[in-house]
């Protein structure tokens, strides 16, 4: 083994050397890494350079100059301070909930969404100091400043004619921080309690309302149903009534004819029979005339009848044929009236014309 011994001057010139040759290493280390800037997708970085803007970092590896460039750090509200790294996905930010009075002097507290997308980080960073914080500020004024415009009924109806109007103005307001407000959307609308209360019972009148609209409404369809079936109905039993009286009529029609034509064939027959000694048309009159004495000799009320007739054959004339009497029966329960007697009459015997005629 062969041992070196150093003296003090030359140990000490050695660790001086050895510590020169770290801190250059480290200085070394340091000066690559901040030569070197690695950036997220989507995401960019501000540089200066003395100071002043140089230029904008995008996605992947930068190359930077450590002792002139420097990252361009944010302060903005919701962030982590002194952050460098800007991110230009859409994001979104919820303003606190802000006391809004509308039109009819209701106050409402509001909470609502805002969107929104950097699309010029250059001016991201220098033209507004907090742009989250603006943009917040913002947002609760414009809001304040739209439903005021509104009654408490519009403002919960009109949901999306607020957000159109929010959206409108605050992308008006922003575009020159290089920003651009996607959508604003409104959470919730919340009135106070006595009025949330009112509303709920003029809601559940309204619906009553309505029920009893649409009951009414059913009834009154209902009752045009019904009645169109009557109509229906009637008609179509007028139609049957006509139909049956038409054919009734022309039954009666064809009896007559069936009854003519049967007549006419007896007589017919009659006059055959007879020949040319009689005349048919005094043989029907006399059968008539006798079927007439049978129904009157049948009828129940007292009659004075008179009925001319000649003859040839049989009678050579009748002068009249007087009171054919029936008695009449009360009727059951009736209480009987009496009558005047009719002074006693002989009944007139049918006497021929020539009493010759009987011998």
């Amino acid at each position: 083994m062969v041992l070196i011994f150093l003296d003090g001057d030359a140990a000490g010139i050695g660790a001086l050397l050895l510590f020169l040759l770290v801190f250059l290493g480290i200085f070394g280390l340091f000066a690559v890494r901040r030569m070197l800037l690695i950036v997220g997708q989507a995401s960019v970085v501000v540089l200066e350079r003395l100071g002043r803007f140089h230029k904008v970092c995008t996605s992947g590896l930068n190359l930077l100059n450590p002792l002139l460039d420097k990252p361009r750090r944010v302060y903005w509200t919701g962030m982590r301070p002194g952050q460098s790294i800007i991110d230009l996905r859409e994001q979104f930010i919820e303003p606190p909930a802000q006391s809004v009075i509308t039109r009819d002097n209701v106050g409402v507290m509001v909470d609502s969404v805002v969107y929104y997308q950097i699309t010029d980080p250059i001016k991201a960073a220098y033209e507004v100091n907090d742009l989250v914080g603006s943009l917040i500020t913002i947002a609760g004024t414009t809001l304040r400043n739209v439903i005021g415009d509104l009654d408490l009924d519009h403002a919960l109806t009109s949901r999306e004619t607020i957000n159109n109007k929010l959206r409108v103005v605050l992308d008006e307001a922003s575009e020159k921080w290089g920003v651009k407000v996607s959508r604003v959307e409104i959470k919730n609308i919340q009135p106070p309690e006595d009025v949330r209360i009112t509303m709920e019972k003029q809601m559940t009148a309204e619906r009553n309302r309505r029920a009893l609209v649409l009951q009414a409404e059913g009834e009154k369809q209902a009752n045009i149903a019904r009645a169109e079936g009557e109509k229906t109905a009637a008609i179509a039993r007028a139609e049957g009534s006509k139909q049956s009286e038409i054919l009734r009529a022309e039954g009666e029609a064809q009896a007559r004819l069936r009854t003519a034509e049967a007549e006419r064939e007896a007589i017919k027959m009659v006059a055959e029979a007879i020949g040319s000694s009689g005349n048919p048309a005094q043989y029907l009159i006399m059968q008539r005339y006798i079927e007439g004495l049978t129904n009157m000799a049948r009828a129940q009320n007292s009659k004075v009848v008179f009925m001319p007739m000649e003859t040839s054959s049989v009678l050579s004339s009748i002068g009249a044929f007087k009171e054919i009497f029936a008695n009449e029966q009360p009727e059951p329960g009736a209480t009987p009236v009496p009558v005047p007697r009719a002074p006693q009459t002989r009944q007139a015997a049918i006497t021929p014309a020539n009493p010759r005629q009987n011998e």
